[in-house]
C-alpha cells in the first residue's frame, strides 16, 4: 500500500498559529469551562483542535481504504470522477480544480464519499464507487461517518445554546435523515519539489458547510489569522483532530461564529519529501436548508446583523445545496472562462485586505 509512512518530527523553526485544545469528553459532559473555550476558538479563529474524541481507529482505517482506492489505476478512477456539474461525491483527479484565479491547477487527488451512501449502504443513494471504497463502506466508512456525525452534532448543541436559538435548530437544519452533501473526503498530495512553500496545492478558502473535522498525517494546512499579515502553519498534534467553523454556520449565526481563511500547501522542510496524506468528514445543512441568518429564532443573531457593515451577505438566497454546487462547479478547470469563474467560487471571508487575495471580493449568489 503506497504513501502511509511515518514521517519526520513537524519543524520547530516553521511559522504556527496557536490553536486552542478542546477536549471533546468534557464537552459532551456539559463542562462549562470547556464549552466556553470551544466558543471562544469557533468565535476568533473558526479552527480549533479536538483531542479525547474516540475517531482514531476508525480514521486509521479510513486513510487505509483511501490509500486502497488510491492505488487503483487511474483509468478505473476516473470512472468514478466526480464531473463540473457541481456535485462532488466520487473520485477527483489532481488538476482539475483551479487554485487561484490564474487559473492554475491543483495538485491533490481524492476519494469523497456520501454520507448519505454510506449510511444506506447498500442502497445506492447519490452514485456508485470504486470497489476498494464499497469493500470498506460497512466496515470502515459507516463506522466512521456515524463517530464523525455524533462530535460534529455535539458542537452544534453547544453553539446552538450559545447563539440562543430554541432548543434543537441547528440540529434540524442538518437533518440525519436528510439528503445533503455531507462527506468524508481522504485526500493524497504527492511530493512537488519544484513548488514553492507559497504555492497551494489546495488554495485559499473557506469551507462550503457547517463544520470540518480533519485529521492530518504530516504538516501542510495553513490558516491566515484575522489581524494578522500572513498565512501560519496549523501543527499536527498526534491524536488530535484540527476543526473548523464553515460557511453556512457563519451565514446561520449573521458572522457570530467564524468561517476563516486555510490552504494547503507543501509540507515543511523535511516532510516536503513525503506524500500528504489528510482526512476530513465535512459536515452540511440538509440540502433543501435556506441560507440565512437566523434572525428571527435569535436576539443575538438579530443584533449581530443589524450591526453587521454589510447585512445582506448574512442572507445570500441560496439553499446549502446551491452554494455548494455553486463554489464547487466554479473551482473546476474545465468550468474556466477566466478569473470571474474563481471569484464565483468564493465564499464569505473573501476580503479585499486578505495577502494573495486582493480581488478576491465575497460572493453571494454568483451563478
Amino acid at each position: 500500500m503506497s504513501g502511509l509512512t511515518d514521517y519526520p518530527p513537524f519543524p520547530d523553526d516553521v511559522p504556527t498559529v496557536p490553536l486552542l485544545v478542546i477536549d471533546y469528553q468534557l464537552i459532551k459532559s456539559g463542562d462549562q469551562a470547556e464549552i466556553d473555550k470551544l466558543w471562544e476558538a469557533a468565535t476568533k479563529l473558526g479552527f480549533w483542535y479536538l483531542k479525547n474524541h474516540g475517531a482514531e481507529e476508525d480514521t486509521e482505517q479510513m486513510f487505509r481504504m483511501g490509500a486502497e482506492t488510491m492505488d487503483l489505476p487511474l483509468e478505473e478512477k476516473l470512472k468514478f470522477e466526480q464531473g463540473d456539474t457541481g456535485f462532488s461525491f466520487g473520485y477527483k483527479a489532481a488538476g482539475a480544480n483551479a487554485v487561484d484565479e490564474t487559473g492554475r491547477k491543483d495538485s491533490v487527488e481524492f476519494i469523497n464519499v456520501a454520507k448519505d451512501d454510506a449510511l444506506a449502504h447498500p442502497t445506492v443513494v447519490h452514485r456508485t464507487y470504486p470497489s476498494t471504497v464499497v469493500a470498506r463502506m460497512e466496515n470502515t466508512i459507516k463506522p466512521f461517518t456515524l463517530k464523525a456525525v455524533e462530535i460534529n452534532e455535539t458542537v452544534l448543541d453547544v453553539f446552538n445554546d450559545k447563539l440562543e436559538l430554541p432548543k434543537g435548530t441547528l440540529k434540524a437544519k442538518h437533518s440525519f435523515e436528510g439528503h445533503s452533501c455531507s462527506e468524508s473526503r481522504c485526500i493524497k498530495k504527492l511530493p512537488t519539489p519544484e513548488m514553492t512553500p507559497e504555492q497551494a496545492a489546495l488554495g485559499a478558502h473557506t469551507d462550503f458547510g457547517s463544520l470540518s473535522f480533519l485529521t492530518n498525517k504530516c504538516g501542510g494546512l495553513q490558516v491566515y489569522p484575522p489581524g494578522w499579515n500572513g498565512w501560519y502553519y496549523v501543527k499536527p498534534l498526534p491524536g488530535h483532530a484540527i476543526c473548523n467553523v464553515g460557511d453556512a454556520l457563519a451565514v446561520f449565526s449573521g458572522g457570530i461564529l467564524r468561517s476563516n481563511m486555510h490552504r494547503v500547501v507543501s509540507p515543511p522542510k523535511e516532510q516536503a519529501a513525503f506524500t500528504r496524506w489528510s482526512l476530513v468528514f465535512f459536515t452540511r445543512p440538509a440540502n433543501d436548508i435556506e441560507l440565512r441568518a437566523l434572525t428571527d429564532e435569535s436576539p443575538a443573531i438579530a443584533a449581530a446583523v443589524a450591526a453587521a457593515p454589510d447585512p445582506a451577505k448574512w442572507h445570500p438566497g441560496q439553499t446549502a445545496q446551491e452554494w455548494y454546487f455553486r463554489r464547487t462547479r466554479n473551482q473546476r478547470v474545465n468550468n474556466r472562462t477566466g478569473p470571474e469563474t474563481w471569484l464565483a467560487s468564493r465564499g464569505t471571508e473573501h476580503v479585499d485586505d486578505t495577502v494573495g487575495l486582493e480581488s478576491a471580493k465575497p460572493v453571494a449568489a454568483a451563478a
